[in-house]
């Protein structure tokens, strides 16, 4: 009977030599897709987008974001919803999960994190159009939602 992991290491240098193609330049610069034991890393990695003339939405949602309060220590837990319209790249959604990662164990007021994310969203992507809502579950009895916005909404992000 063949080794068991030597098999596992087989198919998966299989799938990677169909799907993950290293030598397709849309890939290059992917680093951490595909990739076991990977750390938080605040670096977007972004593929180009194949249909720039066209208006589309991009929606990303996660309800496992979480901070600490910059004061007390105390744990933060948010839900995010990102929307953009993107110009000539997209973000890597396994880039983005690490890049929210690193704010796990930081301090930092909601108001500041929603509109860090936003910037960095833009400087990494300069999409037509993205909004950042981020809403913060309620501790000591108040909940805050943030919105941040760059651009011009497209006519089909509120369609």
């Amino acid at each position: 009977m063949p080794d068991f992991a030597l098999l596992l290491s087989f198919v998966d240098e299989i799938i990677i030599s169909l799907f993950m193609n290293s030598e397709n330049p849309e890939h290059s610069n992917l680093t951490e897709l595909g990739k076991g034991g990977t750390q938080p890393s605040r670096t977007l990695e972004t593929f180009p987008n194949r249909n720039p003339e066209r208006d589309y939405l991009v929606e990303l949602e996660t309800s496992e974001f979480s901070c600490l309060c910059p004061k007390t220590g105390q744990p933060d837990f948010a839900n995010i919803l990102i929307r953009y319209a993107p110009d000539q790249k997209i973000v890597e959604s396994k880039s983005l999960k690490l890049y929210l990662w690193t704010y796990r164990d930081e301090g930092v007021f909601h108001e500041h994190f929603a509109n860090l994310l936003l910037t960095d969203l833009v400087e990494a992507l300069d999409p037509k159009w993205c909004r950042v809502e981020v809403d913060f579950n309620a501790r000591g009895g108040i909940g805050i939602v943030v919105t941040a916005e760059h651009g011009n909404p497209p006519e089909i992000a509120f369609s």
